[in-house]
Formats: C-alpha cells, sequence, structure tokens
C-alpha cells in the first residue's frame, strides 16, 4: 500500500510538474501522513536530467510547505482546541500529538515553528499549537519559510546528486537528520539561556 502511494507521488510529481511539488508539498505540511522525501528528492533527480529548474522547484517546494503549515494554523485560529480533539482523529490528528505539541511550542516558544519544521513527525502538527495561541503571522510565515526552505534545499540537492543511488540516499538522509537534531539541540539550550537571562535582565 505505503509503495503504491511512494509511486503515485514520484509519478504525480513527474507528470504535473512544479504544480505536482507544490501539491504535494501542502498536504505533507498540513496533515496527510507522508514524507517530503518521496516528492523533493524526485523533484532534485528530475532537475539533474534537466527536466526541472532546480531553483524553481526549491521555491516551489517551500511555497507548498508554507500554505500547507497556513493551512492548519487557520484551522487552529478558526475552530479551536476542542474542535481538533474531536476531529482531528479522522484526519490522522491524535489527541496525545496535539498535546506534545502544545507542550513543544511552550517549552522552545515561537522559535519552535522554525526547529519544528526540520524534526520527522514534529513538522506537519507544529503549526496548531502556533495556531491556537495566536502566534504573530508574519513571525510565523519567516520561521516557518526559513525551517522549511533548509529541509526542503537538503532533499532537493540530495535528488539532484544522489538521485540514481536510493542506498546511498538513505544513508547520507539519515546522518543528516542526526546532526540537524544535534544542532536544534545546540539551538535550543542557547535560546533557553538567552532567554532566561533576559527574564533577569
Amino acid at each position: 500500500m505505503l509503495t503504491s502511494i511512494v509511486n503515485f507521488i514520484v509519478e504525480t510529481v513527474g507528470s504535473l510538474g512544479y504544480l505536482g511539488i507544490f501539491l504535494m508539498m501542502f498536504l505533507e505540511s498540513s496533515f496527510f501522513p507522508f514524507p517530503s522525501e518521496v516528492v523533493m528528492i524526485p523533484a532534485g533527480y528530475l532537475a539533474y536530467k534537466g527536466e526541472m529548474n532546480m531553483f524553481i522547484a526549491i521555491a516551489v517546494g517551500i511555497l507548498g510547505s508554507l500554505a500547507g503549515a497556513l493551512f492548519n494554523y487557520y484551522l487552529a485560529v478558526k475552530f479551536g482546541r476542542k474542535f481538533l480533539i474531536k476531529y482531528g482523529k479522522y484526519f490522522f490528528i491524535k489527541e496525545p500529538t496535539i498535546v506534545k505539541m502544545e507542550e513543544f511550542f511552550k517549552s522552545h516558544g515561537h522559535i519552535s515553528t522554525f526547529s519544528g519544521r526540520l524534526i520527522p513527525a514534529v513538522r506537519q502538527y507544529i503549526s496548531f499549537p502556533a495556531g491556537l495561541a495566536r502566534m504573530n503571522l508574519f513571525v510565523f510565515c519567516i520561521y516557518t519559510s526559513l525551517g522549511a526552505g533548509i529541509w526542503v534545499i537538503i532533499l532537493t540537492l540530495l535528488g539532484y546528486f544522489l538521485g540514481g543511488n536510493e542506498a546511498l540516499i538513505k544513508e547520507y538522509l539519515h546522518t543528516i537528520i542526526i546532526v540537524i537534531l544535534v544542532l536544534l539541540a545546540i539551538l535550543g539550550i542557547w535560546y533557553y539561556r538567552k532567554t532566561k537571562k533576559a527574564k533577569v535582565l
């Protein structure tokens, strides 16, 4: 089943081009449970073959991610926490997930909308607590675009340089995820100390 979905996504990216990238990244960034790897890596490979412009593919991927994040943000703003908990289960959004995202958002502040975009299983849902907290929309868009941009660029470059070697992609992607998590931990410690120091002053 999962293989069929992945194959469908790859074919869609190839047939719909940039529109396919936008739509798939919108879904990935909102609530549909599939990884962005199966969208942007094929896009990078298509850019390598000369069938796409890599810079346009990256820009469209970021825009799709931002659009999906804004969808979740406004969903939380308009309907609130009770609605998400009551009906979210029908769209792969479980109550424990919402609770965890709220705790993550409270612990890391607004910057979590940036760091959360780089963490698997977090990036799709971090927009909900931002919406529930009615985070400043401009700041939300900036942080979301920056976080999504880093991830989209990494995946596209992987597809561009290693698109023909699936095993090597998996190896590099695993290493990249570990490095990102370590950097986020360092960023989190720095941000915590900075805000704590500011409160003291």
